[in-house]
């Protein structure tokens, strides 16, 4: 069986965030980027499929960014991932999740993939597009924000409990297939140092627009979304200090909420 994660490098949730001039994009000077912790979950379930059963013959992680994403790839391949895709090319940057979506299905169409594994959404954009979109692209059947995953017995079909509207449901599919993976289903586990020194020995193999074949007219009708405009959120409005006795200062605080918060 062969398992495909697919990971994103964004920024770090700690990190203080500006807009860079132009307004469509964040200044990524000094930010700390970090996998998206929604694809932790993906890379660390291909890692413990691989420690509990024998018919695992390959992990790969893939990411689509500029050079400093291999960072994410590392990443993966210290967690336990054999190898590592790298999509990057310029004629790539500014695609959307639906672009990116059929970018990465036209490249590992032909990968023989038994499982695809990726995060539910990206923190940095939010849209949670990718997986469903890379699943569409595939003609795969897609299980969505898994919060339980069992492969069955046989390694032809899995169980999976996903997250629906505040319960769950169970479900049971076929393989090949993609699964978005939620937070509960696992946490990733901390590379230890001898497996960081070996990952930077794992192959990752390039690709570029010469890689992928029509390229210019394939993502042409697909997607096209692109940011016109990042702003901060506004500022918080200062507070309000309510002077007086405890008894009169909770009588005003309370015409407050109701007259002017409308808050009850």
């Amino acid at each position: 069986m062969r398992i495909l994660v697919l990971i994103k490098q964004v920024p770090d949730s700690t990190t203080r965030i500006k807009i860079a001039a132009g307004g469509t994009d964040i200044d990524r000077t000094g930010v700390k980027l970090v996998v998206n912790p929604f694809d932790e979950f993906a890379i660390e379930q291909a890692v413990r499929l691989r420690e509990a059963r024998s018919d695992i013959e390959q992990i790969t992680a893939l990411t689509v960014g500029p050079a400093k994403a291999a960072e994410a790839l590392r990443t993966a391949l210290a967690v336990g991932c054999d190898d590592g895709i790298h999509i990057q090319d310029d004629a790539f940057a500014g695609f959307d999740e639906l672009q990116t979506a059929r970018l990465i299905a036209t490249a590992v169409k032909d990968g023989g993939y038994d499982l695809i594994l990726v995060g539910k959404q990206e923190i940095d954009l939010d849209s949670g597009h990718v997986g469903p979109a890379v699943a569409e692209f595939l003609d795969l059947p897609h299980v969505g924000t898994a919060v339980k995953f069992e492969l069955a017995a046989d390694g032809k079909s899995f169980t999976a409990n996903r997250r629906v509207e505040g319960a769950e449901e169970t479900v049971q599919v076929t393989l090949p297939a993609v699964v978005t993976c939620e937070k509960g289903l696992c946490e990733m586990r901390y590379p230890s140092l001898p497996n960081l020194m070996k990952a930077k020995k794992k192959p990752i193999k390039q690709v570029t627009a010469a890689d992928v074949p029509d390229a210019a007219s394939l993502f042409a009708s697909v997607g096209g979304t692109k940011m016109a405009d990042l702003q901060p959120p506004p500022s918080r409005p200062p507070g309000k200090v309510i002077p007086g006795e405890p008894e009169e200062a909770v009588k005003e605080l309370v015409r407050l909420l109701r007259e002017e918060a409308k808050a009850i």
